[in-house]
């Protein structure tokens, strides 16, 4: 079953992801128990979602109150969210770290071309000092495939990535620095180089190290020591198995097994293509826990399905890659 939903996620026709994504809903439906309960209690019944837009989109904290999995399987992995001291972090059951390898890396190919053209370097302190993290997950099988000498983590070196900042430039080497926020706003205050062949990556997050901050701020500070290239970033969760990207100004694009949609956030059952509210995406590689999630997360959306993270929701924690506040 993994090899033909695999195939059908990211080899099918453009034009069928509304049919895939009703195809998924109603596969989920018969063999997710939490997922049918839920849809039930809403009084929805699966024979009359004939539209994306009436799919139910699970509040992504049942992932913190609930084992979310679709069919019954042993996970090859569990990846858990990051919290503070004392708080219930979400879990996600993966039946196959195969489907989640290729959803990252055609997702990455897409926008930035073949990991093997590039040095790969995870600025990742915080993730690194815990385990169960989909975000080292999957920076580490990105640095393994880049094959370049000078990949590889770093915690707290920042002398030594910026001497290797300096020599990678000077051999004019595509590198990407993938890092959390706090992280790289530290690395901005100790140093400045112009970067022409390194893109600075941030995948969002203070970690209860610095003040929250919108991200034109957070890019602006970074680009006053490393500029004047735009700063890109990440928008995914433990809760996905994919990943959407900004080359810049805080915009970003979906791999086409991924689509954000908005919910009001008055009624949550009324979902719209387009504006602002509070952002449910469909995430198609999810096949195995929930592909239909009501994030926390207040967005603007485009018509051309682009979209913005503008913050959160008030009572929301600000956990993992949640972005920066309003």
């Amino acid at each position: 079953m993994t090899a033909e939903w695999k195939h059908k996620i990211f080899d099918g026709k453009k034009g069928d992801f509304n049919d895939l994504a009703l195809d998924v809903f109603g596969f989920q439906y018969h063999h997710n128990p939490v997922y049918r309960a839920y849809t039930d209690a809403l009084g929805i019944k699966p024979e009359l979602v004939t539209k994306v837009g009436q799919i139910p989109f699970l509040p992504i904290g049942f992932f913190k109150t609930h084992v979310v999995k679709t069919t019954d399987f042993e996970p090859e992995k569990v990846f858990e969210s990051s919290g503070t001291t004392g708080m219930v972090n979400s879990l996600h059951y993966v039946k196959s770290t195969g489907l989640y390898e290729e959803s990252f890396t055609r997702g990455f190919e897409a926008v930035y071309g073949p990991v093997t053209d590039w040095c790969i370097i995870g600025l990742l302190p915080s993730y690194l000092e815990r385990s169960g993290s989909s975000l080292v997950y999957m920076t580490d099988r990105l640095i393994q495939r880049s094959r370049h000498p000078e990949s590889g983590f770093y915690l707290y070196e920042y002398d030594k990535l910026f001497d290797i900042l300096t020599i990678l430039e000077a051999q004019q080497q595509p590198t990407l620095v993938i890092g959390v926020t706090f992280a790289l706003l530290d690395f901005a205050e100790k140093y400045r180089l112009p970067l022409k062949y390194t893109i600075l990556m941030e995948t969002g997050g203070m970690k209860g190290r610095r003040k929250e901050m919108v991200r034109p701020e957070v890019h602006a500070a970074i680009q006053l020591s490393f500029g004047p290239a735009p700063i890109h970033s990440e928008y995914g969760m433990t809760e996905m198995l994919s990943q959407a990207y900004s080359k810049g100004e805080g915009v970003f694009h979906c791999p086409p097994w991924m689509k954000v949609l908005l919910r009001d956030d008055e009624d949550p059952l009324q979902v719209r293509s387009f504006g602002s509210g509070v952002i449910n995406v469909i995430d198609l590689a999810n096949i195995y826990s929930c592909s239909f999630i009501a994030t926390d997360d207040v967005g603007k959306l485009y018509p051309d399905g682009s979209f913005e993270v503008l913050g959160r929701i008030d009572g929301s924690d600000m956990r993992g890659c949640g972005l920066m506040v309003v």
